[in-house]
């Protein structure tokens, strides 16, 4: 795989003036806030579930306060390491360092920092194997999936993708402070429903990874091999959602039924389509992925409010 060449520094952007507001904005940048948000709608159900019902409200902020810095270190730190290639895709050149709008050192020391206090807040607030967790997600993210996957493995998103899947087992710890099989089956949830969200929007942008050097499967497959294997993992996804039915309700079963009959519509329209060589769109699939994995969770929070079991079954 070429290396991509690096982006020299364009010398206006160093000496041009910054007001407080836009360094704050540049940092919060880093942490790209967007992807925080979805990590913490899995995060909050979790919770609810390993309490059967509402956790207290001050361990459920800290827990949110802690993932956040975690989650936000591990992007900071991905920006840092990928800020080359973030530089040559149209979809990431705007970030703080392909604009330089932070120095590169100061956004490593950023990223190492918010690590450093959100094992310190989980430990102080929740408990250490909350906290350990936190970081090692944090360690998988940069070490594992950027700095080794990423460049070198078509399959790069589907094992790194698993520091996404960490959040609901940090949620579990943070009530229960331990990890019982459930928390493995969210797990499990978000982790195969990574690889349809992620190559959709891959699809999408397929030149972009081409041209970074990022071997993504769009980049490296047929878009007929692509489609098939979104079809392959949104039937695995869907399937192992309905493995938390021993630990849920009525309502989640239904939306969890429900929505996964709407997800596997939309991926088989995508695989149609490219089969047949009609025009298709993917990111109709990437922005639904979205609002599925967040109407399941919501589902999941709902039902365990409730506490209306299908079984019954213990943890």
């Amino acid at each position: 795989m070429s290396s991509v060449t690096p982006v020299p520094v364009d010398p206006r952007a160093e000496q041009a003036p910054r007001t407080t507001l836009s360094v704050v904005k540049a940092y919060v940048a880093l942490t790209k806030p967007r992807i925080i948000e979805l990590l913490l709608v899995t995060t909050v159900p979790a919770m609810m579930l390993a309490a059967r019902g509402i956790p207290s409200p001050w361990l459920v902020l800290t827990t949110l306060i802690g993932g956040s810095m975690a989650a936000g270190s591990a992007n900071a730190l991905n920006c840092v390491v990928d800020a080359d290639i973030d530089a040559v895709m149209k979809r990431t050149k705007s970030r703080p360092l392909a604009q330089h709008a932070v120095p590169t050192r100061s956004a490593l020391i950023f990223g190492v920092v918010l690590g450093v206090l959100s094992f310190a807040w989980l430990w102080t607030t929740t408990n250490l194997l909350a906290a350990a967790m936190a970081v090692g997600a944090i360690l998988f993210y940069v070490l594992v999936y950027t700095m080794i996957l990423k460049r070198r493995t078509a399959q790069n998103i589907v094992w790194g993708g698993a520091a996404g899947c960490m959040p609901v087992v940090i949620g579990w710890s943070a009530v229960t402070g331990d990890v019982a099989w459930p928390a493995l089956v969210m797990f499990g949830v978000i982790f195969f429903w990574t690889p349809p969200h992620f190559w959709a929007l891959a699809m999408k942008f397929r030149d972009d990874y081409a041209a970074a050097g990022v071997p993504m499967l769009p980049v490296v497959a047929t878009p007929q091999q692509v489609a098939k294997q979104i079809v392959i993992y949104s039937w695995v996804m869907v399937a192992w959602t309905l493995l938390l039915l021993p630990a849920t309700g009525w309502v989640y079963a239904a939306f969890a039924l429900l929505a996964g009959a709407w997800f596997l519509v939309f991926a088989h329209r995508l695989n149609s389509a490219v089969r047949k060589g009609e025009p298709n769109n993917p990111m109709k699939l990437f922005h639904l992925s979205n609002s599925y994995l967040t109407l399941v969770f919501v589902a999941l929070a709902v039902d365990s409010a409730l506490s209306l079991p299908v079984l019954g079954l213990p943890f």
